[in-house]
């Protein structure tokens, strides 16, 4: 507890994924301990452990990891170099203030793994918690897909949010999403397959490219959306400041009060 507010940690966590994540998509985190940092004191300064109150340095982490390796913010600029029409704003570009605001939760866990939730999908997922989508709020898509986490399903099961869907939320004034699964649109395979098949180029990627139409973010890889209420709380959600970035690796934490169930 934390002055009357719980804090609930909506960020995966950062690690080694090499055992479970496609290789286009894994993480490396090395770990020096701190023998290793007794070393690296001598080298850089001359020092020997009899000089160290420990007798050892310092423990260091060094990350590989793409932006969009773990829980992040998209910037407009990931979507297109575009955005109605004038260059795409990046990651540092965006206010900070977006990334903080009233949360609220739909819940879409019923829809099939390879669908894209409609505007009626998300028009009664609001209606079940009695809730109108007010500007500002920050809308976090629950489709339970993060006790996948760690298994190769992950990275292949939904569902996503449609563009239609997408143009919804952004009309009621919303500028920040988040989605509990590895990507903001259904998974990849499922959109390319129907792309291929039907020659179209509408299908691929659909809710991204309302991002070339119209300014938003969103944020992918969220988890522990079932530890909050669906409405009442902050959201939290500020990006590293990654100079022409498209996303920022973000730890994004919800601020429920204690009165809240």
């Amino acid at each position: 507890m934390n002055g009357g507010v719980r804090v609930v940690d909506l960020s995966v966590p950062l690690d080694n994924d090499r055992q479970w994540a496609p290789w286009w998509a894994r993480n490396r985190v090395k770990r020096q301990n701190h023998a290793f940092g007794a070393k690296v004191i001598r080298w850089l300064l001359g020092l020997r452990p009899r000089h160290l109150k420990t007798g050892v340095g310092w423990a260091n982490d060094v990350i590989k990891l793409s932006t969009h390796g773990t829980t992040h913010v998209d910037a407009p600029w990931h979507y297109g170099p575009e955005c109605a029409g004038k260059p795409a704003r990046t990651i540092d570009q965006m206010p900070l203030d977006w990334f903080h605001g009233p949360g609220l939760v739909l819940d879409i866990r019923e829809l099939d793994r390879q669908q894209a939730a409609s505007v009626d999908d998300l028009r009664r997922a609001a209606d079940r918690i009695g809730v109108s989508i007010q500007p500002g709020n920050i809308v976090l898509i629950q489709t339970g897909n993060d006790r996948l986490l760690g298994s190769p399903a992950y990275f292949n099961s939904g569902p996503g949010v449609s563009a239609a869907a997408t143009h919804w939320l952004l009309d009621q004034g919303v500028r920040v999403t988040g989605i509990d699964a590895w990507g903001w649109d259904r998974p990849l395979k499922a959109q390319a397959a129907e792309a291929i098949q039907s020659g179209r180029n509408d299908i691929f990627w659909e809710a991204h490219y309302v991002g070339v139409e119209r300014e938003y973010c969103h944020m992918e890889r969220l988890a522990q959306l079932d530890q909050l209420p669906t409405h009442g709380f902050q959201v939290c959600a500020f990006p590293l400041k990654v100079v022409g970035g498209s996303a920022g690796p973000a730890r994004v934490v919800a601020l429920v009060p204690d009165d809240e169930p």
